[in-house]
């Protein structure tokens, strides 16, 4: 190589060299130059995409308002628990053990796992189970699988169980009330939930609580009227009978006189509201304020107050029922059997058609018909339950003389357990009718007077007939206790009119009769066998409810002891 080609060559080599540290100077002044701008310029885009991919704005769960009893007992409260999902656009699908492990965890099949990430794939958020423990929860997110989250979140547990859900009701997995008063309360209980900005990792997990955006606001509790001990007790009697007699359902209403607070409803069949995976929708009635029934001879006592009511009888009057049957029209109205001449008190003992019949029948068409509707039945009992029916309470001109008649004596009218509980109340209250409640009531109204004091007095009285000897309710009596009733047992409707075989066995009545505290009705639905009267299915089931009401209230006893009420005449 000649001495020019050489310094061609190094001045070619020369020349190269600073090109490239030239090209390389310029590729490090506009690098510098950009990250000088990108922290002078652009400082607040960088930190808000650093802030999206670590900061998070989640929402801070609160609570459902608790559902409690008179006395502070819970019946309905939210517990903390865990629901896992998952984002499938960050989940390896195709990595066949962790989906074994996922799906194993969560409770599903790794192949139906796999199609359900797959079909959502687009989506970013995906429920794998709702409602987990939360150590279940956190045996999952120990898995530490890409995509795979857990949210706080609350549970509706319900300690009463099948006992009070027709009354509490329920919530769906969203916390929204479905049934009874979590349905119609649910305004009141619901709860809001509040957000809070945390710095997460990149799986997903919170490091640091950042700030608090809103507070969270738990629902408000909900006081209701009932005492959950009498409603186990009521629910125990109810469903002991209704088993024993075969029976297609029951109800039990339990009220306060003095205030219109129900102490109880209790239905059969029921449910237990943790455990709906084989519930029948049959079982979700709130039958004692949702179905009606003929109350048949229970509605009796009635007839009679208006009878008094009216100035034209006195409770001595006589009533001449021979020979056991009355023609009305054309059709025959019969007792069980000749009960000749009866005073006003007997047709209630004995339970006469013929003699409320007749009461009714010389009455103004509108008597009878007007108390009925007084006394709440055919109307909502102003409880505010959903789904309570009106039920029926036809109006008969004058004409109408057998509708007349067969309303005094309970058919052709359709009411609620929970109404005729009400109309119970309104005679043991001295004729007041006061609108029923299922909240706790600290103020009670002072009520609508329906019936004279007189009147609604002597009607109660004699109902403890019904309760004595030769009345058709005697094993309706609680030890130590005046009792004051009225049987009845209704043939249920059919395709082809009424039945032979299908009955209603009914008991409604008030104790102590005198003084009156509760007012209880039994209702049950087509018992099986020989016994189906009201006084043979209802009343034994009335008993033992009203002795554990009275004995749980502490009740003074209003009938004194034989021995005592000797040592007292003998001081």
């Amino acid at each position: 190589m000649t001495a020019s080609t050489e310094t061609t060559a190094t001045h070619f080599y020369t020349w190269r060299f600073r090109l490239v540290l030239l090209v390389l100077l310029c590729l490090a002044s506009v690098v510098i130059a950009r990250i000088v701008y990108l922290h002078l310029m652009e400082v607040e885009f960088l930190q808000g995409q650093g802030d999206a991919r670590s900061l998070r704005v989640v929402p801070i769960p609160a609570h459902r308002g608790m559902i409690l009893d008179r006395n502070g007992e819970p019946l309905a409260v939210s517990a903390p628990v865990k629901s896992i999902w998952l984002n499938p656009q960050e989940f390896a699908v195709d990595e066949s053990q962790s989906l074994k492990q996922l799906a194993k965890r969560v409770g599903l099949s790794s192949g139906y796992l796999k199609r359900l990430v797959k079909r959502n794939a687009n989506k970013q958020f995906l429920y794998l189970k709702r409602h987990m423990t939360p150590d279940d929860a956190a045996k999952v997110l120990a898995l530490n699988l890409p995509g795979v989250y857990a949210q706080d979140e609350y549970k509706r547990y319900y300690p009463a169980a099948e006992v009070a859900t027709h009354l509490v009701g329920f919530t769906d997995i969203d916390d929204v009330g479905q049934e009874g008063m979590e349905l119609a309360f649910d305004d009141w209980l619901k709860s809001e939930s509040g957000k809070k900005r945390v710095l997460k990792d990149r799986l997903g997990r919170t490091i640091k609580d950042i700030q608090a955006i809103s507070a969270a606001r738990p629902g408000k509790d909900l006081h209701l009227s009932i005492d959950l001990r009498v409603q186990y007790m009521a629910y125990r009697e109810l469903k002991a009978a209704v088993q024993a007699h075969r029976a297609k359902s029951g109800s039990a209403v339990v009220v306060d006189v003095e205030t219109g607070e129900v102490l109880a409803m209790v239905n059969q069949p029921s449910y237990n509201p943790n455990n709906r995976k084989r519930i029948k929708v049959d079982h979700l009635r709130n039958r004692a304020s949702t179905d009606t029934f003929e109350p048949g001879s229970t509605v009796k006592p009635l007839t009679v107050a208006a009878a008094l009511a009216s100035g034209k009888y006195r409770y001595d009057s006589k009533i001449n029922t021979a020979p056991g049957y009355v023609r009305v029209k054309g059709k025959t109205i019969r007792d069980h059997r000749n009960y000749g001449e009866l005073d006003i008190t007997g047709i209630i003992t004995k339970s006469s058609n013929v003699g409320v019949s007749k009461l009714a029948l010389s009455l103004h068409e509108d008597s009878v018909r007007n108390l009925f509707f007084n006394v709440g039945l055919g109307q909502v009992t102003g409880t505010g339950f959903p789904g309570e029916r009106v039920g029926t309470l036809p109006h008969y001109p004058a004409k109408r003389l057998v509708e007349r008649a067969t309303m005094s004596y309970g058919y052709g009218l359709a009411i609620t357990p929970l109404q005729l509980a009400q109309a119970y109340a309104a005679l043991a209250a001295d004729g007041v009718k006061r609108p029923l409640s299922l909240m706790k009531v600290d103020d009670p109204v002072d009520g609508d007077r329906i019936l004279p004091k007189k009147v609604a007095r002597q009607v109660v009285k004699m109902m403890e007939t019904v309760i004595q000897k030769g009345g058709t309710g005697r094993r309706a009596a609680v030890p130590a206790f005046r009792v004051a009733g009225k049987t009845g047992t209704v043939h249920k409707v059919g395709r082809q009119g009424y039945e032979d075989d299908q009955y209603i066995a009914i008991f409604a009545g008030v104790a102590p009769a005198s003084n009156p505290r509760y007012a209880t009705v039994v209702m049950v639905d087509e018992p099986q066998g020989e016994e189906y009267y009201g006084g043979e299915v209802a009343a034994p089931v009335f008993s033992r409810v009203m002795a554990g009401t009275l004995r749980l209230m502490n009740i003074a006893p209003d009938i004194m002891p034989p021995s005592l009420e000797q040592q007292m005449a003998q001081n």
